[in-house]
């Protein structure tokens, strides 16, 4: 006898097909929870949501369900609208749409044919940009290390004013061309989110169409000789690189402290995947907790983790480490759930939480326990010290067009700019998404 579905909350999208926003919910069967939704002209939609442990609710710790008069013209009015209730932590602008890649799953569709960016119109927009208090900047793309001049760019950004300058990249020319590395960091490049999707060639052959496991090792072998700090992001697909977490964090955790975490991110289905995945095809976030768990034999467990508390608690979660000795220990509260989530955080205090610990450590420090007086570090350079042994693990459960969540797209943090417009990460990408269907 089939389980009757329990509603678990209630909340809006759009329809795949047509565009126009519907009423949506979270249903559980078992230990499932689906993302469903009615257009009344297309019929019914529906994409595993979460697979068990944690327990769903807990994690949202009691949010309460948006209404429409709450979400305005979402996402129609996308720019941002004033209904948006989350400013900036994370300004993104893309600088090329050309790729020495070709990579199955992409969210940019990349390449491109659509026209770069000149300096001038970046000097303008970054000084905008600043002006309107946006000071952590993602260069991305396309790959934008094929610009040559792309460490003018990062002048540029840092003349504006930027605190924060992040290179989104898949690191082929960051292990090719170490002058241009050098280049980076001397105009003031802050940190490299790296794309980082296993550690062997077999993953990559998969994902990106050829072996470059090597060129990743040589591309963080250069930030470090530089004095660039990376970010592994892999993006997580299952049947090829899910049973590697730890695995990944433990790469990251050797190449400490130049690596400074792991962002990991759950394949989402846009861009060149245009087609509706099945639900074999989804990894959740609860997923992805417990494997880190269980792959590392308990050294992480999935109280390290919380839910995001500068987004929508479905869209990710954080987890602050130390590196001692080679391991990780936890150096967050991590646990009680529904406690973090009554705690909600500003883009701007996120911002500087999360720019603090990825940056890379000034100097090398030797440590201070038991030192003579005369030799103890100053108070800095403690701190310093306490910096440079950070780690973090982090996820981004991106949207795609059948699981977009209006409730989640409102309190975004991570912005496009895009014609003139600051819009919601996801709700870009759905654009690019439309055009390919």
């Amino acid at each position: 006898m089939p389980v009757e579905a329990k509603i678990l909350r209630r909340t809006f999208s759009i329809c795949p097909v047509c565009g126009r926003r519907i009423p949506a919910r979270y249903e559980q069967t078992g230990s499932d929870v689906f993302f469903r939704k009615r257009c009344p002209q297309h019929g019914l939609f529906s994409t595993i949501a979460w697979r068990g442990a944690p327990d769903f609710e807990k994690w949202l710790g009691g949010a309460e369900e948006i209404s429409e008069e709450q979400l305005g013209a979402c996402p129609s009015a996308c720019g941002l609208c004033k209904n948006h209730r989350q400013s900036t932590c994370c300004i993104l602008v893309e600088v090329t749409g050309r790729c020495n890649l070709r990579c199955g799953f992409c969210f940019a569709e990349s390449p491109s044919v659509r026209p770069e960016p000149t300096i001038e119109e970046l000097k303008t927009l970054f000084d905008r940009l600043v002006k309107d208090g946006r000071l952590f900047l993602q260069l991305s793309g396309g790959e934008p290390t094929v610009r040559d001049d792309l460490p003018r760019i990062v002048r540029l950004a840092v003349r504006a004013g930027f605190k924060y300058i992040q290179l989104n990249s898949n690191g082929i020319r960051l292990a090719e061309d170490e002058t241009f590395v050098r280049a980076l960091a001397a105009a003031g490049l802050s940190f490299v989110f790296m794309q980082f999707d296993g550690t062997d060639d077999e993953v990559y052959q998969k994902l990106r169409g050829r072996p470059l496991f090597d060129v990743k090792k040589r591309a963080v072998e250069n930030c470090a000789k530089c004095g660039i700090g990376v970010i592994l992001v892999p993006m997580l697909v299952p049947g090829v690189n899910t049973e590697e977490l730890w695995d990944i964090v433990k790469y990251g955790v050797s190449l400490s402290p130049v690596v400074r975490g792991v962002h990991f991110q759950p394949v989402s289905y846009f861009g060149r995947r245009a087609e509706a995945p099945a639900d074999s095809e989804r990894f959740t976030l609860p997923e992805l907790l417990r494997g880190l768990e269980q792959q590392s034999g308990g050294a992480l467990k999935m109280a390290c983790f919380t839910p995001s508390r500068c987004d929508n608690a479905l869209c990710g979660f954080h987890g602050a480490f130390m590196v001692e000795n080679g391991a990780l220990a936890p150096a967050g509260l991590g646990g009680d759930v529904e406690e973090h989530r009554s705690c909600s955080v500003s883009a701007e205090t996120n911002r500087e939480y999360i720019g603090a610990r990825w940056l890379p450590p000034k100097q090398e420090h030797d440590c201070c326990c038991g030192a003579a007086a005369d030799d103890v570090k100053s108070f800095n350079g403690f701190l310093e010290d306490l910096r440079r042994r950070s780690f973090t693990i982090t996820a981004m459960d991106f949207q795609d067009i059948w699981n977009l969540d209006l409730d989640r797209l409102s309190q975004c943090s991570l912005h496009v700019w895009n014609n003139g417009r600051v819009v919601p990460f996801c709700a870009n990408y759905l654009d690019l998404a439309a055009r390919g269907r």
